[in-house]
């Protein structure tokens, strides 16, 4: 055992040796005795414990250790990925694998289904959002995370799967093939009003400029457009190079919409829009949130820069940093991080600095003393230092407490799943509205569920009542203390009705999934989108729309 160990650590440090000559071959500045000493150490450390430590060592879990927490006082997106997450890692590259095609959620000692894709053969087999799965291929999967249980459904298409399910207090098999599955970039696109098109953008995989053409190009067949709303909002981003092609979908060819610039001279490089564009007229508007990032930042910010188009929402997440992807022994990859990246203005939207850590490891934002000035094709200001600021800035949206509890308790999802059973179906998205029939069905469903919350008032108030208790002046306001307890509890006990159309709009949502699935949530929820509206109301006064792209000099 030791000696087969000791061959493994033997292996391992000509690896690490060949990896590290190969790189200074390609950099001056690599210190080549400070490395090779440093494996050294490594290497004989790793052997020291594994011939000598009290316990067995595991030898893949003490390396993978090592490599995260040496990527870890990089950056968060420099990461090494082992054989066995392969086939996640190009799910996030191209949208594709193969299985049943279905989302996963841990409930209680079991996985349910949470939301099967339309088309795929989870939802061909008759798989509904609810369903526990008991068992697969015989085995049972009970206490199985989800990573376990994912892991297991996943295979290679045309290969047989068999599932044991339990519905409503039922169970039965389901057996069926798993397929080559591909989750849509553009899961939804159309028209929002007359000639104002909407094109949902879920992430930056393989193709998905393609996809935004063809929906551009459906679009524009159907009716004139008199404006496009492009969502980027919650997209994580993805591959740089479709980031370029979506930009150049709507800004002339030879356009400079990105620049990379690394330690490596090969990362040096200026991406031009390489065609002739699909639209460079009709009125553009971006929708990005916090959660908007990397790529989505590019195309935003580009638009921006270039003067293209309107953006709206909140400051998107700065991530201003370019990866790519090296082969490692074993199938294994190292995704580093190779370059920033700079939008049309010059400015990098990067929020955190990685490469200066505080004295406790933590990583700070741009301080405002560093933050640039930076200036659009028509001159207006634009800041670099963290994310793209909208044009139009809104506000999120706050969501109650009860709201929050009820969804945090999955009670609207267990809602709608009872709701799914006893209906077949229902109107068409546009038509389906919640009445008060089924809100108090709702109600009388919570009647006994537990979905106790704390109030913010709440939270105040212990606080206030330790800081009296410590002083000894709780006595003095007890009774006074006691009544607004009492108030407030009395206001919890409405705020069902109180925040009832909010309530709707989750429960709408949940329901509508069941028969129309993603894209039916994407639908129902822009008929509550504030960020929609103000597009809407944008695009109804283009001598706003064109005085936003104007210098103000």
């Amino acid at each position: 055992m030791i000696k087969n160990y000791f061959q493994l650590a033997i292996k391992l440090t000509l690896i690490l040796l060949l990896s590290v000559s190969s790189f200074i071959s390609k950099s001056q500045n690599t210190n080549y005795f400070e490395t090779s000493k440093n494996i050294e150490i490594f290497t004989d450390l790793y052997k020291e414990l594994d011939m000598f430590y009290v316990d067995e060592v595991n030898s893949g879990d003490l390396i993978k250790t090592a490599i995260d927490e040496m990527l870890n006082s990089l950056d968060p997106y420099t990461t090494y990925i082992p054989e066995s997450d392969i086939e996640d890692y190009r799910f996030m590259t191209t949208g594709q694998y193969g299985g049943i095609g279905s989302m996963i959620t841990k409930r209680g000692e079991y996985v349910i289904i949470s939301e099967p894709y339309k088309g795929f053969p989870a939802q061909k087999a008759g798989l509904m959002a609810g369903d526990k799965i008991l068992e697969v291929n015989g085995k049972s999967a009970k206490g199985k995370t989800t990573e376990e249980l994912s892991s297991i459904l996943k295979g290679q298409p045309n290969t047989e799967v068999t599932i044991l399910i339990e519905r409503d207090g039922e169970t039965f098999t389901k057996k069926f093939n798993r397929e080559k599955v591909t989750v849509k970039s553009v899961p939804y696109y159309g028209f929002l009003e007359e000639g104002i098109a909407y094109i949902k953008l879920r992430s930056f995989t393989r193709n998905c400029a393609n996809d935004i053409k063809s929906a551009l190009l459906d679009l524009k067949s159907e009716q004139q457009l008199k404006g496009i709303i492009l969502d980027l909002r919650s997209n994580p981003g993805g591959l740089l190079n479709e980031s370029i092609d979506i930009v150049n979908l709507f800004v002339d060819k030879g356009e400079e919409i990105v620049t990379t610039k690394g330690k490596i001279k090969d990362w040096e490089k200026i991406y031009l829009a390489k065609r002739n564009p699909e639209d460079k007229e009709t009125p553009l508007i971006v929708l990005i949130n916090s959660n908007s990032a990397s790529a989505s930042e590019i195309v935003s910010g580009s638009v921006q820069d270039l003067d293209r188009g309107v953006v709206i929402g909140r400051r998107s997440y700065g991530k201003g940093l370019v990866q790519q992807s090296r082969k490692l022994p074993y199938n294994s990859q190292l995704k580093v991080t190779v370059a920033k990246y700079y939008i049309p203005s010059g400015r990098c939207i990067q929020a955190l600095d990685y490469s200066n850590r505080n004295e406790d490891g933590s990583v700070g934002k741009v301080p405002d003393s560093l933050i640039s000035t930076f200036y659009t094709r028509n001159g207006r200001e634009v800041k670099d230092g963290g994310g793209v600021t909208p044009d139009i800035k809104t506000e999120n949206e706050e969501v109650s407490d009860i709201s929050i509890s009820l969804m945090n308790k999955r009670l609207v999802f267990d809602f709608a799943t009872q709701f799914r059973y006893k209906n077949e179906k229902i109107e068409s998205i546009e038509k389906f509205e919640i009445t008060d029939e089924i809100f108090n069905n709702f109600v009388e469903f919570l009647s006994d569920k537990e979905y106790q919350y704390t109030t913010a008032t709440e939270d105040a108030l212990d606080i206030f009542k330790e800081i009296t208790d410590e002083e000894g002046t709780s006595d003095l306001i007890s009774e006074e203390f006691n009544l607004l307890i009492e108030k407030i509890k009395l206001n919890k006990e409405n705020d069902l009705e109180n925040n009832k159309e909010e309530i709707i709009s989750f429960i709408s949502n949940e329901i509508v999934s069941r028969y129309y699935y993603q894209e039916g949530r994407i639908i129902d929820r822009l008929k509550h989108d504030k960020d929609i509206d103000e597009a809407l109301r944008l695009f109804k006064n283009m001598d706003e729309y064109h005085s936003l792209l104007k210098t103000n000099e």
